[in-house]
């Protein structure tokens, strides 16, 4: 069965009409959540269960960020207090203790998550830290040391799919060196190529993710004119090409207010330019409906890569 190119959110904490009809006869290709919709344990596995009920799908794909720390949408369930940044710093002491404690709270995580019913978790975050890097990366790096971000970034990816979680490498070509909130700006940077290719897009590449999300970022330097998102020479030569990322690719939130046309608009640039998914995230019924009706169903390619992700959560 063919999904639309879109991962639509929900409004609340149960599934109203339209969007079980949305789901049961427009079929799109996953589901986030977020805090708004997470009260309990048993609430959210109920809203889980119609969610894939309603879709005909036991692997339906589910996401959620739950990074840890600043970024959790489990506190109601889950609340831990680590961060990406916390197992960093262990590393820079004992590499093989902070493996070994990561290893094991990844474990605890997916386990977790399976008790809910989410099946991706949208970690982990690959943007370096640099000395300007803006406050919305903060702590959800692993480190100003590309070499442990690459290090615990290829863990997070091989331990979740052993534990059946996909993930998500965010926020690819990387965020570490904007020194902006792409929520609330768009941020612009100005550094080279060759600068971006020594640090930011290092932990990115040989990373075996199937699926990543891209930075709202405008890189003056590579293309001047388009937001990342949105530009067919980044996606094409930078993320596929020179970080060699093979997976799905999904956009970042198309609401948020680095990208400047309306949710349509953004919509159809991103799939032009060569993501393969959109990311929509305030849940507002109306517009996902529109979005829906908007985008294109997914296409070979999507449709190879996701048969290889339900393959990992059987």
């Amino acid at each position: 069965m063919k999904k639309k190119a879109i991962i639509i959110s929900l409004k609340g904490r149960t599934l109203s009409k339209k969007e079980k009809m949305l789901l049961l006869k427009e079929r799109p290709w996953g589901v986030i959540l977020f805090k708004r919709n997470i009260y309990s344990l048993k609430q959210t596995q109920r809203l889980i269960d119609q969610i894939k009920k309603y879709s005909k799908s036991k692997n339906f794909p589910i996401l959620i960020d739950e990074e840890g720390s600043t970024v959790s949408r489990l506190k109601n369930i889950f609340n831990h207090h680590l961060n990406a940044n916390y197992f960093g710093k262990v590393f820079e002491k004992d590499k093989k203790s902070a493996i070994f404690i990561y290893k094991n709270y990844l474990k605890s995580l997916c386990n977790l998550l399976k008790i809910i019913g989410v099946n991706i978790n949208t970690i982990p975050v690959l943007d370096v830290l640099r000395k300007n890097t803006s406050k919305i990366i903060g702590s959800r790096s692993f480190s100003h040391n590309k070499e442990i971000v690459k290090t615990l970034g290829e863990i997070t990816v091989r331990e979740c799919q052993k534990h059946k979680i996909i993930s998500v490498i965010k926020h690819i070509p990387g965020h570490g060196c904007a020194t902006q909130d792409s929520h609330i700006y768009l941020p612009k940077v100005n550094l080279s190529e060759k600068n971006l290719n020594l640090i930011d897009f290092f932990p990115f590449k040989s990373n075996s993710a199937k699926l990543a999300m891209t930075a709202h970022i405008l890189f003056s330097k590579i293309d001047n004119k388009n937001v990342s998102t949105f530009s067919k020479k980044i996606i094409n030569q930078i993320i596929r090409k020179k970080i060699g990322f093979k997976g799905i690719l999904m956009s970042d939130d198309i609401s948020m207010k680095a990208l400047k046309y309306d949710l349509a608009t953004n919509a159809k640039k991103a799939l032009e330019a060569g993501c393969n998914l959109v990311l929509y995230c305030e849940g507002k019924i109306k517009d996902n409906l529109k979005l829906i009706k908007s985008v294109p169903y997914i296409d070979k390619f999507t449709v190879k890569k996701t048969s290889e992700i339900y393959k990992i959560l059987r």
